[in-house]
């Protein structure tokens, strides 16, 4: 991308899409273009076709999605499918129809196999079910990162895809049944803190394994790929570390700092057992995460104390 160069960010107000503006401003981009949902609702073939009509980016990082945790996921899942493979096939389309130069498309690690090879590589895509959980957000993701692919080989597109691991930081939705794991987290000590608890419950039994990154590190990686890659697989985003939800939560705890009991109710679900992603393909093309864990918690945490409206979304 040239400093000028014309860059639409869909999704600008969520917490991929702010990261990513950050990050391209900060590296000097000048020329960034960004719609609201209420000034351009892209799961709308028609105001999707006539903006890019209008516009012609030049460069396009699609990172608008409908996001959520277990519990949004499992109780929507047809709007979880029906509006993430609207909004993706309208923009990348759209983006091909009038000649966008590169399209990045923004997924996520549910798109791997329920009992993936650990850490998944990008090459274990499609090879065996899916988490039932997420598994209507998971075919979205897998159909837009595949649409890309297709024009690749169709028309000699340069669209290329980023598949991240679990992401946190500012922006973050805080909701108390819709969001992820960290946010969710975050909020739930900070009441229990505020309220003066002696215990709080967490689901599960504390075993699952995840990862996670911090997202001005993913926006970093999104633009440093921009710049330097092309290629019909996708790219993993992550840390190549690990944690047990159970020393996640206590960490949260620490960083919150929560003094109370944490308990944990094994009648709900743990979700995926395992998901690390395999990060090397990242690193070979000279990439590596910067911010740990416990520092991105503190941030995000501060983040969450400095917006309060946030905790309402």
């Amino acid at each position: 991308m040239d400093i000028n160069s014309k860059i639409y960010v869909a999704g600008h107000r969520g917490m991929v899409g702010s990261a990513i503006i950050r990050e391209l401003e900060r590296q000097g981009y000048t020329h960034i273009i960004t719609r609201t949902h209420a000034e351009l609702d892209l799961c709308r073939q028609d105001q999707v076709e006539k903006f890019f009509a209008e516009e012609r980016p030049e460069y396009v990082f699609l990172a608008a999605a409908k996001v959520g945790g277990i519990i949004a996921n499992q109780s929507a899942l047809a709007d979880f499918m029906y509006e993430n493979m609207m909004l993706e096939m309208n923009v990348i389309h759209a983006a091909w129809k009038n000649g966008c130069k590169k399209l990045e498309f923004l997924g996520s690690s549910c798109i791997y196999p329920r009992l993936a090879p650990q850490p998944m590589p990008e090459s274990c895509l499609l090879t065996s079910a899916l988490e039932p959980t997420n598994e209507a957000y998971a075919l979205a993701k897998i159909s837009g990162l595949k649409y890309c692919e297709y024009l690749n080989r169709q028309y000699g597109t340069d669209y290329i895809s980023v598949m991240p691991t679990n992401l946190y930081g500012p922006n973050d939705n805080y909701h108390p049944t819709h969001s992820h794991v960290l946010p969710a987290l975050i909020r739930r000590f900070h009441e229990a803190k505020e309220a003066g608890l002696k215990e709080v419950t967490c689901w599960g039994d504390g075993t699952p394994l995840r990862e996670f990154l911090y997202v001005d590190d993913l926006a970093n990686l999104c633009v440093f790929l921009m710049n330097n890659y092309s290629g019909n697989e996708t790219v993993n985003a992550g840390t190549g570390k690990e944690v047990t939800i159970k020393a996640l939560t206590e960490l949260v705890a620490k960083v919150v700092g929560y003094e109370g009991k944490i308990l944990w109710d094994t009648s709900k679900p743990n979700g995926t057992p395992r998901k690390l992603l395999d990060v090397s393909k990242a690193k070979s093309l000279g990439w590596e995460a910067r911010v740990s864990l416990e520092e991105g918690i503190r941030l995000s945490y501060e983040d969450f104390l400095n917006n309060p409206m946030r905790a309402e979304r």
